[in-house]
């Protein structure tokens, strides 16, 4: 890490504390529930594996465990100057959510991995196997909820959040009404976020409409990949109805991240972003594996940010206090 690097992120954890602790903020790791320090520092939407092979075809036996963790632990090694913590992996069921090689990860790299439950409708659905197809919007939730209450897959890991995915569109099909009501469910039962794989804002409000039917308030929902918005006026409408608006692409396009992030501290809503860089990833149907590493928040954006006059407790909010508002465990319903 280069001096002025340093010096970032030794005021960063002045600031923050070294030890002070958010009485009011649960939060699930692998590990079990937990209360996250001011100052721990998280990526908050990343990938460790990815499959896309298509639910009908997707088993765990399709990767070696020794192999991915040889392949990406070095990307995760690279987070360590920058004193990392939590780690959201986003992968959800049936597109290569592996708990178990997350615990294996975690125990080797030291990193608190946040996994989910949900079930991903975007691409026309081939991520969602056909019984699920047909259940209902409560008996999806009661899935869900089971995973919360007695562990996933018969393990002891709990999911940190919901998620769920949907085709961009400003009328929602059938299924993925149906996901956002079964995710507003689990929501209401359980206290976990609802992160959804979105884009552009125009899929957004119609899932906040079903979320306001069902009494769950925004501030229990990410907007992901909300960086695919051009439009100002939707962030400042999404930020005012109180829902996260993710900017996870920090791993392109990091100009266009620097104008939107500034852009939400002139207009008072940057208590209301979270930043990652949606990265990885291990791809089981690849020989060759292409990983994008988890480093340039730290490296290009924050040095950016701090040349926009960004002061280390407009730092502190992107990755420390935001994130862990986002993801606790908490019911949130409209007053």
């Amino acid at each position: 890490m280069n001096s002025a690097l340093k010096i970032i992120f030794f005021s960063f954890w002045v600031i923050g504390g070294c030890s002070t602790q958010n009485n009011n903020i649960v939060i699930q790791s692998l590990s079990g529930k937990q209360q996250p320090t001011a100052n721990e520092i998280w990526l908050t939407h990343e990938h460790i594996l990815v499959d896309f092979i298509g639910a009908d075809s997707i088993f765990s036996s399709n990767w070696n465990h020794e192999l991915v963790i040889d392949e990406i632990t070095p990307y995760l090694e690279e987070l360590k100057p920058y004193n990392v913590s939590y780690f959201v992996d986003a992968t959800p069921n049936y597109l290569g959510r592996d708990v178990l090689l997350l615990e294996k990860i975690a125990k080797r790299t030291g990193l608190k991995i946040l996994t989910n439950t949900g079930l991903y409708g975007a691409r026309n659905n081939q991520f969602i196997p056909d019984f699920a197809k047909r259940m209902t919007a409560k008996e999806l939730s009661d899935m869900w909820i089971k995973e919360f209450t007695d562990g996933i897959a018969g393990s002891s890991i709990h999911p940190g959040f919901i998620k769920i995915g949907v085709d961009n569109s400003d009328s929602l099909n059938p299924m993925h009404r149906k996901l956002v009501k079964a995710a507003a469910l689990t929501h209401l039962e359980t206290g976990l976020t609802i992160a959804s794989h979105i884009g552009a804002a125009k899929g957004l409000w119609p899932q906040l409409a079903i979320l306001n039917e069902l009494q769950v308030s925004p501030e229990a929902f990410i907007w992901v990949h909300a960086q695919s918005e051009t439009s100002p006026d939707a962030y400042l409408k999404a930020a005012d109805k109180g829902c996260w608006i993710s900017l996870d692409g920090m791993g392109w396009d990091l100009e266009k991240h620097v104008e939107k992030i500034v852009y939400a501290k002139e207009n008072d809503f940057l208590d209301r972003i979270l930043i990652s860089h949606d990265a990885g990833w291990y791809d089981p149907q690849k020989d060759q594996q292409s990983i994008k590493g988890y480093t340039n928040i730290f490296s290009q954006l924050i040095p950016a940010l701090k040349a926009q006059n960004f002061t280390e407790g407009d730092i502190q909010l992107l990755l420390s206090t935001n994130p862990s508002k986002a993801f606790s465990i908490k019911i949130r319903k409209t007053k």
